[in-house]
């Protein structure tokens, strides 16, 4: 992943939850999908896990790269 043409480090579950925006651009995609790929990892996951990984993804990727519908889930809003 890059942005403004530099190279960003992912971890595994950061790239597991992209991933699951990237298939459904401008899509919402639910909490509890998101959860299900996290869990594919095989640990338990936390309850705010979705949270705190959007906002690594934030941190590194751009704030307005991923909204957040509440109560719903997130939408990754390409340009």
């Amino acid at each position: 992943v890059e942005v403004a043409g530099e190279p960003v480090e992912l971890t595994a579950r950061e790239w597991a939850v992209l991933d699951q925006l990237l298939r459904n651009p401008r899509a919402i995609v639910g909490k509890g999908q998101i959860e299900d790929a996290l869990y594919a990892f095989g640990a338990e996951v936390e309850s705010n896990a979705v949270e705190v990984y959007v906002s690594r993804l934030r941190k590194k990727l751009g704030r307005e790269l991923i909204s957040t519908v509440r109560g719903v889930g997130y939408r990754l809003e390409l340009p």
